[in-house]
């Protein structure tokens, strides 16, 4: 009794270890995936391609319902490329999906700083595009926003360049001084230097940007 008791057990084990296993084994082919569809994605939006990086970007999304990431590179692929764009129904286009995608990754990630900065760089898209007709509608809001990230972040090098960016920039268009921005964006380049995140794929432009802002400044 005591024996088939025992070799019960074993088996009960070895079926709870071959189940573990197997969970671990799919959750690991799972991760696989991601990195592989997320770099191919990356090496597609660094060639220029697009529309194949927007929809491989979106094709990962949809497999990862409880990661932001994905759908905030959906959002910054079609916002940065919208940039310059003088067709206004493909940059409606672009820019239509970015704010569908980055509403997704608010819900996701409803106190993220990186997702509030690339809802702020929407509106911008919009008003480089137009700035008569959505300054006056999104410069307020683009405000609040900036300084939403800096209460929920105020350590990220991407929050602080931004908005001190997006300072200079107002104060640029009312004829005032930018000189005093410029701090901000030195400290920005303080924070990228010592900032650290493990999650990968985790949003990490900036820096060079900040560069170029503050050589401007000593200009």
């Amino acid at each position: 009794m005591e024996t088939r008791t025992v070799m019960k057990n074993k088996r009960s084990i070895r079926t709870v270890v071959t189940v573990c296993a197997l969970l671990i084994a799919v959750a690991l082919t799972a991760q696989d995936q991601y990195t592989k569809g997320m770099s191919k994605a990356m090496d597609l939006w660094g060639q220029g391609k697009i529309t194949e990086a927007s929809n491989l970007f979106e094709r990962i999304a949809m497999a990862e319902h409880d990661n932001w990431i994905p759908y905030y590179y959906v959002a910054q692929v079609n916002t940065t490329s919208a940039f310059g764009l003088k067709d206004e129904a493909l940059l409606r286009q672009r820019l239509d999906k970015a704010k569908e995608f980055v509403d997704i990754a608010k819900r996701i990630a409803p106190d993220n700083a990186e997702i509030v900065v690339q809802e702020a760089m929407i509106n911008t898209a919009w008003m480089a595009f137009d700035g008569a007709t959505y300054g006056p509608m999104l410069s307020g809001k683009n405000m609040q926003l900036y300084n939403r990230a800096l209460q929920l972040a105020p350590e990220n090098p991407r929050v602080v360049y931004s908005k001190a960016n997006w300072d200079m920039g107002s104060a640029r268009y009312f004829g005032k001084d930018t000189t005093p921005y410029c701090k901000d964006v030195e400290r920005a380049l303080e924070l990228f230097a010592t900032f650290e995140n493990d999650t990968p794929f985790y949003p990490s432009w900036g820096q060079d940007q900040a560069k170029q802002v503050l050589e401007q400044c000593k200009g």
